[in-house]
């Protein structure tokens, strides 16, 4: 039998990460990050135990790179949603809206992951190639929505989507959805209306009380 081509290997090699990665997300969404095992992921992806550990270099790693392929892949599905005529703007705040929404649908993995991102004891952020996948379409988005610096505002808004994150996911002083999207769209001056608002109106400001 001849052997296979690099190119037959290397698609079997992605097939199997993508299969980890996404048996990781199902887990944590079940279980959470301290309730799931390896020997759970690989179970659940039908591989060895070995195998993670060639493909990733521990838990940790493992599930920032599974979270970084689901924020891509819901940002590209959400964007491919879309009319293809849509306006820069539309596109801007569609994206915001699937960021945000991860908090919402996949609350433990969005908690797993922001947890491991800060503890500084854990690791430092990691720039795999599904991160690099998720930033280059945010940096496309804000390239054709008029920003003068695409990577320098890239930063900037990946900073403001994971503390919205945090906003809506800190246990036990949780924020509504609507202020931190009002916020945000206000920053990038996206109308309420586009994108998948929360409520149909943007929530009234509480101004300070007036000095006497």
């Amino acid at each position: 039998m001849a052997p296979r081509a690099d190119s037959v290997n290397e698609e079997m090699r992605q097939r199997s990460r993508r299969r980890i990665m996404r048996a990781t997300v199902e887990l944590v969404d079940q279980h959470g990050y301290a309730g799931t095992t390896l020997s759970d992921i690989a179970e659940r992806a039908g591989l060895a135990r070995g195998l993670l550990s060639y493909y990733f270099d521990g838990k940790r790693l493992l599930m920032q790179s599974a979270t970084h392929r689901l924020m891509h892949l819901e940002l590209s599905a959400a964007l491919d949603r879309l009319d293809p005529a849509a306006t820069p703007e539309e596109r801007l705040a569609r994206a915001i809206d699937a960021v945000l929404g991860l908090a919402m649908d996949h609350p433990r993995v969005m908690r797993s992951h922001l947890a491991l991102i800060l503890d500084p004891d854990v690791g430092a952020f990691v720039k795999d190639p599904e991160q690099q996948r998720f930033g280059a379409i945010l940096q496309e988005l804000l390239r054709d929505w008029g920003a003068p610096d695409p990577p320098a505002e890239h930063a900037v808004l990946r900073s403001a989507l994971m503390g919205g994150c945090i906003g809506v996911l800190l246990p036990g002083a949780e924020l509504p959805l609507a202020p931190i999207r009002a916020d945000l769209f206000g920053r990038y001056g996206l109308p309420w209306a586009m994108g998948c608002p929360p409520q149909p109106t943007p929530p009234e400001r509480t101004r300070p009380p007036a000095r006497a």
